[in-house]
C-alpha cells in the first residue's frame, strides 16, 4: 500500500465535500492506495461519506477558518485574529508532530485543502505536496490580519510543491508548479435527483429553491424572511436551519449527499462557498449569491460567476426583503465539465513519479 495524507480545512463542510469527491475517485482508480484523512470539524461527515478499509482518520486541528459576527454573515475580524494567534502558538511543535507522523506512516504524498500545516514537514522529508483550492488562508486573511502576523502562513504555503488552482482563484505565484482546473464535485445519481423532485414537488408546479447559508451561520434569524412567502415555491434547507413551514423541506441530518438536492433545484441561493457554487454550476443550476465584500475568497468566486453569467449577486440588506419571482430567474446555457477526472490523473502522475 502507498499512503497519502489528506488534510481537510476545519472551516465548514465545503472543503470536506470536495475532498470526498477526490478521495472516492482516488480509491476507485488505484487499489494500492491508503488514505489518511487529517481534520477535526467535519470528521463525522467525512466518516459517514467515506466507507473503505483503505481509509483511516486522524483527528487534528488543521487551520482556523472564519468566525462571523453574531446574527450576520459578516466576518468577526477580532475573533479571527485571536483564533489565528492561538493556532500559531507553538507552531514549531505542530510541525514536529507532522514530521513524526509522516515518518511513522511512510507517507508518499500529501494533499491539502487548504491547511498550511503539512507543507514544511513534507518539504523537509522530500515528500511531494499538492494544494487543491481556490484560495489560501494567507490570501483570505489579508486585510483582516497584518502582514507581519501572517508570515507563518506565508512561509508555510511557500513550501508547497504543487498547487491545483480551482475556478475563480486569484493567488500569488507561490513559486511552485501550478495547474489550473475549473469546477469539480461529487458524483450525482440522476435517479436520486428524480426521487427528490417527486418528493418535494410531486405536481411539478413549483419552483424548487435550495437555500444554503452553510453550516456555520451564527444565530441569524431567518424565520421572518419574505423569501418563504414567494409565490409557487418550495424550499430546501440544510438540517441546521430551524424553520418549519409547509413549503420548506429540511435535508435529513443523516443525509450526506447534498449534491443531489442542489441538482434537484431550479435555483440555488447561497453565500459564495466554492463547494456549493461548483455543484450548482456543474448541474446547470442558476445561482443567487449573497455578497460579502470583506472576504477575498468570496469576491473572487463572485467575479467568476458574474464574468461567466452563471448567476446574480445580492446584498444581505436587499436579501432580507427579497421575494423570488420566476420571471426574473436567469437560465444557464453554458455547460461546465466536472473536472474531477483530470485532477485525479494529475495527482497520480505526481504520486507515480515519486
Amino acid at each position: 500500500m502507498r499512503t497519502i495524507a489528506y488534510y481537510v480545512s476545519d472551516y465548514g463542510y465545503g472543503h470536506a465535500a470536495r475532498s470526498i469527491a477526490i478521495i472516492r475517485r482516488l480509491l476507485e482508480v488505484d487499489m494500492s492506495l491508503h488514505i489518511i484523512v487529517c481534520t477535526s470539524f467535519a470528521i463525522s461527515f467525512l466518516k459517514q461519506s467515506l466507507s473503505s478499509e483503505r481509509i483511516s482518520f486522524r483527528i487534528i486541528n488543521t487551520d482556523v477558518g472564519y468566525y462571523l459576527n453574531e446574527k450576520t454573515i459578516r466576518p468577526n475580524n477580532k475573533k479571527i485574529y485571536e483564533e489565528y494567534t492561538f493556532f500559531i502558538q507553538e507552531w514549531s511543535k505542530r510541525i514536529d508532530i507532522e514530521y513524526s507522523f509522516f515518518l511513522q506512516k511512510n507517507i508518499k504524498l500529501v494533499i491539502s485543502d487548504i491547511s498550511p500545516l503539512p507543507f514544511e514537514p513534507a518539504m523537509k522529508l522530500d515528500i511531494p505536496t499538492v494544494a487543491i483550492s481556490n484560495f489560501t488562508w494567507y490570501t483570505a486573511y489579508k486585510g483582516i490580519i497584518s502582514e507581519d502576523d501572517l508570515n507563518i502562513f506565508m512561509n508555510a504555503y511557500r513550501m508547497m510543491t504543487n498547487f491545483f488552482l480551482l475556478a475563480g482563484s486569484n493567488e500569488y505565484n507561490w513559486g511552485c508548479r501550478k495547474k489550473k482546473f475549473s469546477f469539480f464535485s461529487r458524483k450525482v445519481d440522476i435517479n436520486e435527483v428524480n426521487k427528490i423532485k417527486e418528493l418535494i414537488n410531486p405536481m411539478h408546479d413549483k419552483t424548487i429553491i435550495y437555500f444554503g447559508l452553510g453550516m456555520k451561520i451564527n444565530g441569524i434569524d431567518i424565520n421572518s424572511l419574505p423569501l418563504w412567502d414567494s409565490k409557487d415555491c418550495v424550499f430546501i434547507v440544510s438540517s441546521n436551519v430551524c424553520i418549519q413551514r409547509e413549503n420548506i423541506f429540511s435535508i435529513p441530518d443523516h443525509y450526506t449527499e447534498s449534491q443531489h438536492f442542489i441538482a434537484a433545484s431550479d435555483l440555488v441561493i447561497s453565500k459564495a462557498g466554492w463547494g456549493t457554487v461548483s455543484e450548482a454550476v456543474i448541474n446547470q443550476i442558476p445561482l443567487l449569491l449573497l455578497n460579502r465584500k470583506e472576504l477575498t475568497e468570496d469576491q473572487n468566486t463572485i467575479k467568476y460567476i458574474k464574468d461567466n453569467n452563471l448567476g446574480e449577486i445580492i446584498e444581505w440588506e436587499e436579501f432580507i426583503n427579497f421575494q423570488f419571482e420566476k420571471k426574473n430567474m436567469q437560465s444557464i446555457n453554458r455547460t461546465f465539465e466536472n473536472e474531477l477526472g483530470k485532477i485525479i490523473e494529475e495527482l497520480l502522475i505526481i504520486l507515480n513519479d515519486r
